[in-house]
């Protein structure tokens, strides 16, 4: 026999367990909570962007106006960034700068990847103590070895005064893209390369046909810190390309130009969005694999 029990008004509140008033106090407490989070996040926010907005909003004001405390500009100067955008040199800087970053990551991409795939995927006789070596040299200051290879790129192959002496040694791998790289590809199952080996597939096919298409969030992210750590570098290019201004790259030749226009901060703040916009541009498109590339980046040892 089956009955059919008839649910009154109040019975939601009964199944909760809780009376009315304490669930009034738990809803407090909730967007209590809900409040301060996002108050929190805002004000996180807030310290990130603001100097941002400082830079941009001093950028398009006048030669009087930036010297002043106003924060607001009272004419919008967008001639600014033509006339930093002119600067005799600019451009070569740019230019430079494009062929350091650009060459630079596809170089340490295309090098680091056999390397990472190798280390993951292959069973050798030292592969640990490899990776041992990698990441050891990870720990190593650049400024502790800087004068012999400033004396080995200057005396013995005469490339001072270029950007080659930065270039060239991407070509032969970096440690932090192949410790990254290697940390993503032990996350991708065995199956998956053993299927491509009874295919008939050579590891090098293998490389390229099953693991490194489920490999792009990765090669994007390590990608992306290799580009960024090019377009932003100043300690090389201050070492190798310092005594001749045609090589100059853009973090070198702000240096220049601040000191050339030191109580111009209008054009300071100008020339210095132009250097910034491109690599907030390149986030801004690629930020989606750039964190999906970090968050699956060394779940597993």
């Amino acid at each position: 026999m089956t009955t059919h029990a008839t649910l009154s008004p109040t019975a939601p509140a009964a199944a909760t367990g809780l009376p009315s008033g304490a669930r009034r106090t738990a809803a407090r407490k909730a967007a209590l909570h809900w409040i301060a989070v996002h108050a929190l996040g805002i004000a996180a926010a807030l310290f990130f962007v603001l100097p941002f907005v400082f830079v941009f909003l001093t950028a398009v004001m006048s030669d009087n106006q930036a010297l002043t405390r106003d924060l607001w500009p009272r004419t919008w100067e967008w001639g600014n960034f033509g006339t930093v955008w002119d600067t005799p040199g600019f451009l070569t800087w740019w230019r430079n700068t494009l062929l350091y970053a650009g060459l630079g990551t596809v170089l340490t991409v295309v090098s680091s990847t056999p390397v990472a795939y190798a280390l993951a995927k292959f069973r050798f006789r030292g592969r640990n103590l490899s990776m041992m070596l990698v990441i050891s040299t990870m720990m190593l200051p650049p400024q502790v070895v800087i004068v012999p290879m400033y004396l080995f790129w200057a005396k013995q192959l005469h490339l001072s005064g270029t950007l080659w002496p930065l270039i060239i040694p991407m070509a032969f791998g970096d440690a932090f893209t192949i410790f990254l790289l290697r940390q993503f590809l032990l996350t991708i199952p065995k199956e998956y390369t053993d299927a491509a080996r009874v295919d008939g597939c050579g590891e090098l096919r293998t490389m390229l046909r099953v693991v490194l298409p489920m490999a792009k969030p990765a090669i994007a992210a390590v990608a992306l810190f290799q580009f960024f750590y090019c377009w932003n570098d100043y300690f090389g290019p201050q070492i190798y390309a310092s005594e001749n201004p045609a090589a100059w790259t853009l973090s070198y030749g702000l240096e220049s130009f601040k000191g050339a226009h030191h109580t111009n901060w209008n054009l300071t703040m100008a020339a210095t969005v132009l250097v910034m916009a491109p690599v907030i541009v390149v986030f801004f498109f690629a930020q989606k694999a750039f964190i999906e590339g970090v968050t699956l980046t060394g779940v597993k040892g």
